[in-house]
């Protein structure tokens, strides 16, 4: 391979990049006021593909409510729902996990990744989907970008064993793509009983599928990272920080430094428990 072709991306990746960066529009040789144009077209979109339009978005994030829907596709969500809720101990909900066959991705994964590290630790670690090596060994965060997770840990004087790590969806997608909310959906009723019986006191949301589902807005992982927010689920009021995914960063070192600034705020979080 010449030296000019190492350098040159394919269309695919450099999509998936802008996207992860939170790049949503291209430039333009005329200034456009994007904030007004949203504020108008967002209740028309939101109303055209039958989604509630919300003018503000409170910095609290609840626990989502199922929609009236159509019957066949809202059945494997309430089942879900039902058998989430009826695990009382993590043990419970893994073997729940692992019999229920509603969402597709389960068809196409090796393995089904739970959980790794201590439940109930203080912290919370939730990712978003696994990869490869993650779908092999049933484990998450144990590929390359498990190891740099490791280290990020380490520099703030954590390891695994006293962190409590899940994900969002625990099957992995098929070639690494992202979730559908559809999957998403699915995939909600059984993270969220994971973290109610898990009972932490702080958790971190990793990459931008983590974040969406603590905060339901659709917006890139750089524009709500480091700042702090609130998950509730049932009587759990826990603070959240969303941050970079250690496989982004993989990818984008130089974003390194304000991944390790986000740790460091959950670590004086945490000595002030």
């Amino acid at each position: 391979m010449s030296e000019k072709n190492k350098d040159v991306i394919s269309n695919e990746d450099l999509l998936s990049f802008y996207k992860e960066s939170g790049v949503d529009a291209a430039l333009t040789d005329v200034p456009i006021d994007h904030f007004n144009q949203a504020a108008s077209l967002e209740p028309q979109l939101n109303q055209a593909h039958g989604i509630p339009y919300y003018k503000k978005i409170s910095p609290t994030i609840k626990s989502h409510t199922l929609a009236p829907d159509n019957p066949d596709k809202t059945q494997p969500v309430l089942s879900a729902v039902e058998i989430a809720k009826s695990a009382q101990t993590l043990d419970e909900l893994k073997s729940a996990l692992l019999s229920f066959n509603g969402c597709s991705l389960k068809l196409t994964a090796k393995n089904t990744c739970f959980s790794d590290g201590t439940a109930g630790s203080p912290l919370m670690l939730i990712g978003e989907a696994p990869g490869r090596e993650e779908d092999i060994q049933g484990i998450p965060f144990v590929g390359k970008a498990g190891i740099l997770l490791n280290k990020i840990l380490a520099s703030i004087g954590l390891s695994r064993q006293n962190v409590y790590i899940a994900n969002t969806i625990p099957w992995r997608p098929p070639g690494n793509r992202t979730p559908t909310p559809r999957e998403v959906t699915l995939c909600r009723p059984f993270i969220e009983r994971q973290i109610l019986l898990a009972k932490p006191r702080i958790l971190i949301a990793l990459g931008s599928t983590a974040a969406q589902f603590f905060t339901g807005i659709q917006s890139g992982i750089i524009r709500i990272r480091g700042k702090w927010l609130t998950y509730e689920n049932e009587d759990l009021q826990i603070p959240v920080m969303p941050t970079f995914h250690p496989a982004y960063l993989l990818r984008t070192p130089s974003q390194k430094k304000l991944t390790w600034m986000d740790f460091l705020e959950v670590k004086n979080r945490l000595n002030n428990l």
